[in-house]
């Protein structure tokens, strides 16, 4: 086991991280930008280094700051949670050559997951079904319009290189397609640096369900069920929980099966995410892509399962074989999760960076947990993602857990800053949501109209 591991990343993740480390006996190193002086993961840290400037592309993306701090300190790994250089395979490489242990799969299998086009060809390869679409990138509208005539309107133009809602556009019919073509393109050269993109069949009404998974260096490969992740806006996720209440025992074996199937074909090492849309009307699921890190919404599945992600990624990255079998993992209650952001829902979620004047987190309560770096007093930067809480609940059944969240965003109190809190109590207590028929268009196309009316 590793003495002591480097956090590079910030905020609730990066607190996460070091709380699983501690419990392991291992010493932690929190890396910050100059304006994340004061933040709680610096805080908890064992030690914690400055790595440059505000902007993330002069610290937390800076790849030679982060292995600099991880040498000097003496790290033997480094953990980079999710976002920044978590699915960065020329930094795993960086680190396999100063020999240092990336917490998270090799360089290798980020190059073939993290392309989503090579991602889709390893998967027809291993079986698992893929959506129609595009077999290879596609550099020009009119590439893109022969697929179209294909697998017919509407399609989905996504980023080769892409991820977190970048490079996304819904094309309706032909007339859409030269100028979403462009745009997408445009966005995704900028973001990522490769303007290539991959054509898909819009499959609609859909649920997105992404299945946990784990796997050790000894090819030893386990799921943990699967998480709904269809409430979103913008392709960003709002609320996720487990299991689905779209799926059935025998669609839930299947997929689970399939997620198994596609970390094996790719000798897939550490946690990992396959994530599936599946068409409700046929019950046809589709592999979407994989993330090769740690998810946001992990805590969902931890609550069903018991089972500490976190602490089994740097026990696998350890060279530990998972003690865990198959039929070990047993799916018990319902969990939900809220992330709870310092954005203006009534000014179409701009951010709202500041300092916090009064807080109150309800962390009271079987089957309860708040994920988060914020304090009384602490000032949020303007430079990083919005997220600032994860709200999660464990219940008995769905409508347990439902009442759960509700009781928790009715205590939850931050003062002087804007939240999403109301907005997420009233998306919980919709009867859609309460009743659990909602798919991935739901929030945008019925929910958000009404609601944004209603504060008006």
């Amino acid at each position: 086991m590793f003495k002591k591991i480097l956090i590079a990343n910030r905020g609730e993740i990066a607190v996460r991280i070091i709380r699983a480390a501690r419990e392991l006996g291992i010493s932690t190193v929190a890396v910050y930008s100059e304006a994340d002086k004061t933040a709680l993961h610096t805080m908890l840290a064992d030690q914690a280094i400055c790595i440059g400037p505000a902007r993330s592309t002069d610290s937390y993306l800076n790849m030679k700051s982060v292995l600099s701090a991880a040498i000097v300190t003496g790290a033997q790994a480094i953990h980079p949670g999710f976002g920044f250089l978590s699915e960065n395979a020329k930094f795993a490489t960086m680190c396999e050559e100063m020999n240092i242990k990336f917490i998270g799969p090799s360089a290798s299998i980020m190059d073939k997951m993290g392309d989503k086009i090579n991602a889709r060809a390893q998967m027809k390869k291993a079986g698992v079904p893929v959506i129609p679409g595009s077999d290879g990138e596609v550099f020009s509208a009119q590439e893109a319009q022969e697929i179209a005539d294909r697998v017919g309107y509407p399609i989905m133009l996504k980023a080769s290189a892409g991820g977190g809602g970048m490079g996304i556009r819904k094309v309706t019919s032909a007339a859409d397609l030269q100028e979403a073509f462009d745009s997408a393109s445009q966005e995704a050269l900028s973001a990522f640096g490769n303007g290539a993109m991959y054509v898909e069949k819009l499959i609609y009404p859909a649920r997105h369900i992404e299945v946990q998974i784990l796997g050790d260096a000894f090819g030893h490969v386990v799921h943990l069920g699967e998480r709904d992740c269809s409430l979103q806006r913008n392709n960003q996720k709002v609320l996720e929980e487990s299991p689905s209440v779209a799926i059935g025992e025998t669609l839930r074996k299947e997929m689970g099966q399939a997620a198994v199937k596609a970390a094996q074909a790719v000798a897939y090492e550490n946690a990992g995410t396959i994530e599936f849309l599946l068409d409700e009307r046929s019950g046809q699921f589709y592999f979407m892509e994989m993330n090769t890190r740690i998810q946001v919404e992990h805590p969902v599945t931890e609550f069903v399962t018991g089972v500490d992600i976190v602490k089994e990624q740097i026990k696998i990255a350890a060279g530990i074989p998972l003690e865990i079998e198959q039929e070990d993992i047993h799916i018990t209650g319902h969990a939900i999760e809220c992330r709870i952001n310092a954005e203006n829902p009534s000014f179409n979620f701009a951010p709202s960076p500041g300092k916090i004047t009064d807080l109150y987190l309800p962390c009271g309560g079987v089957g309860l947990r708040v994920d988060s770096a914020v304090y009384h007093g602490y000032t949020i930067p303007p430079y990083y993602d919005s997220m600032i809480a994860k709200v999660i609940v464990h219940g008995e059944n769905r409508f347990d857990a439902l009442m759960k969240m509700q009781r928790a965003l009715y205590e939850m109190e931050i003062e002087g800053i804007s939240t999403n809190i109301d907005f997420q109590l009233d998306l919980i207590s919709e009867k859609r949501v309460i009743a659990g028929d909602y798919d991935t268009a739901f929030l945008t196309e019925n929910f958000l109209p009404h609601y944004l009316n209603a504060e008006e």
